[in-house]
């Protein structure tokens, strides 16, 4: 997967066995001074969860730099007539290496700090309760800055809990995304996970 001017991207997805497409899709999107990152579930499998999660990336990628609160109301009308998604929001500034993100549904969202030695620490989304389409929360967008190395992991409900206990915070975005799916990714749903590495000007 190409990287953008401020991330290393890696991302491994598949439909659940005997679907012929995923309703879990991703949007990166560059603009300038930034970019947004989002991880999307189309509620269930098969045919209509991926046409709402289409719905979701396009709305989504019609104007990236956005504010994330204007990204999710836009998002919501736009997928009234389908089944819903769950959706994750992540955008990264780049005057002040700060990362904006919030989630509604479950696509989860982890902040992996790149430390030298030792078990890493970490930050995780706020997940807020709803479905965008259907219904959504009230909007509470959070902030964390950003150091070079740091992993910011989505997944959607389709991979297993556990997966950060052996991250390898140095290996390659795209090596640990597919580590992550293949390890965990469950039978019986679609499967999605987006890893992205903060490079900054070094990308």
């Amino acid at each position: 997967m190409p990287d953008t001017p401020l991330l290393e991207v890696g991302l491994a997805g598949r439909a659940m066995p005997g679907e012929v497409e995923s309703g879990d899709l991703h949007l990166v999107a560059s603009y300038p001074g930034g970019v947004l990152v989002a991880g999307i579930d189309g509620l269930g499998h098969g045919f209509e969860a991926a046409e709402a999660a289409r719905a979701a990336r396009a709305s989504l990628a019609e104007d990236p730099r956005s504010d994330l609160s204007d990204l999710f109301v836009r998002t919501h009308g736009r997928l009234a007539r389908t089944r819903g998604a769950a959706i994750s929001l992540a955008a990264v500034s780049e005057a002040d290496a700060r990362l904006t993100w919030l989630g509604v549904g479950n696509v989860e969202g982890t902040l992996v700090r790149a430390e030298p030695a030792g078990r890493p620490r970490t930050e995780s989304i706020l997940l807020l309760g709803g479905v965008v389409g259907y219904q959504l929360p009230r909007l509470r967008p959070s902030t964390s800055t950003l150091d070079p190395g740091d992993l910011l992991v989505m997944s959607t409900d389709g991979v297993r809990a556990g997966y950060l206990d052996g991250i390898d915070t140095g290996a390659p975005s795209q090596q640990v995304a597919n580590g992550i799916l293949a390890g965990f990714a469950k039978s019986n749903d679609d499967a999605l996970v987006l890893v992205a590495r903060y490079t900054g000007d070094e990308a």
